[in-house]
């Protein structure tokens, strides 16, 4: 670290720069290429960069950045569809860098993908997807498969296993079998499953989403679960935060439902719990029997 700090904190004084750049009367010593070979560095927005970018740097590797990531994203089945719920904060480590981060990639007009781990790599990866699953259908003239899209996705990423990619990413959509979802990440894992969370956040809403998941429940009821399951995990998980972003996924293709404030949606629960609340109080003389060991 103190190696990459020193190599570019170094200065050019502005006498060295009018001699080397001077042309006067002879313009032969003017080298465009040695004018555009000053050193520039982008140093992260915050109050110290030194110590950030060393608390980020991994000592062993002079390059090598180690930033954390975080996020939450959801997607499940149920008798209507697939929901798919995500955060919309893009997080470096401590430091917060978008709260408008887009973390569904529409493949196609019926499938979707999803981004947990590097947004760079998440992005990459499902639009190369895109063009394959395009190519295949037009040399088969008919739609590919959520599993064949899935695979595909998976056997590109392995072929990288363990150089670094981090990708987390649910590919989801509606085929000729009806509502598919698959979790695949970059090692090349790839599942197929009714309900999956990816991400910092998962652990908080696996709790709420195992909760209130039911396969029979009614779309607002589906909607409404991903929704108050993307706020419960932006409340506890602090890389997670900005807006619930919601998509349905149908039969006539998926459709976007609306994103939504988690700063709103905290005041709007906290008024319907207190309200439930309320309502649950026992009245004054009120007979209570306990059960004693």
């Amino acid at each position: 670290m103190d190696k990459l700090v020193s190599k570019y904190a170094k200065t050019v004084s502005m006498a060295s720069l009018e001699d080397r750049y001077n042309m006067g009367d002879n313009l032969s010593e003017w080298d465009a290429a040695n004018k555009s070979a000053v050193p520039s560095f982008d140093i992260p927005m915050v109050a110290n960069p030194v110590d950030f970018m060393r608390a980020h740097t991994d000592a062993s590797a002079e390059n090598r950045i180690r930033i954390q990531h975080g996020t939450t994203t959801l997607a499940f089945k149920f008798q209507g569809g697939i929901i798919v719920a995500v955060d919309s904060r893009s997080s470096m480590g401590s430091s917060v860098a978008s709260q408008t981060a887009k973390k569904v990639v529409e493949i196609n007009p019926y499938l979707l993908g999803t981004i947990a781990g590097g947004a760079a790599d998440c992005q990459y990866w499902e639009r190369e997807l895109g063009r394959r699953c395009r190519l295949y259908e037009l040399r088969n003239k008919e739609r590919i498969s959520v599993a064949a899209a899935s695979k595909i996705l998976s056997n590109m990423v392995y072929e990288y296993k363990g150089m670094g990619l981090s990708m987390g990413t649910m590919i989801t959509g509606w085929d000729k079998t009806g509502p598919q979802l698959f979790y695949v990440d970059s090692d090349g894992t790839r599942m197929r499953g009714e309900r999956f969370s990816v991400g910092s956040g998962s652990t908080f809403a696996y709790g709420v989403l195992d909760t209130g998941y039911d396969y029979n429940m009614s779309i607002p009821d589906a909607l409404e679960l991903g929704r108050r399951t993307i706020y419960h995990a932006t409340h506890r998980d602090a890389y997670s935060g900005g807006s619930a972003n919601i998509f349905h996924v149908k039969e006539s293709g998926w459709v976007f439902i609306g994103s939504y404030d988690v700063d709103k949606l905290h005041w709007e629960y906290k008024t319907q719990d207190k309200a439930q609340d309320k309502a649950i109080v026992p009245q004054r003389g009120t007979n209570h029997h306990y059960m004693q060991a």
